[in-house]
């Protein structure tokens, strides 16, 4: 991934603010420059769209249900590695 600078930000530096960019605590001008940056850069757009879903998934408070028995399939396959 080659760095661009766009929004007056690195790529580098929109990295370094996206948990607070994801968390609305950046302040306007700072949140304007971020959005310009990942509106015009593809690969932080991509790269800000994954981190911003797992970060949403991971701040959800719905439980994991496991309607398929994956848990418990895992679970037999690490003590048998063990």
């Amino acid at each position: 991934m080659s760095e661009r600078l766009a929004g007056g930000l690195w790529c580098r530096e929109v990295l370094a603010e996206l948990d607070l960019y994801v968390s609305g605590e950046l302040d306007a001008d700072a949140l304007q420059a971020v959005t310009e940056h990942v509106e015009s850069c593809d690969n932080c757009a991509r790269f800000g769209g994954a981190y911003a879903a797992v970060i949403t998934s991971l701040r959800s408070p719905s439980p994991v249900v496991d309607t398929e028995g994956w848990v418990e399939r895992l679970r037999a396959r690490l003590d048998d590695e063990a």
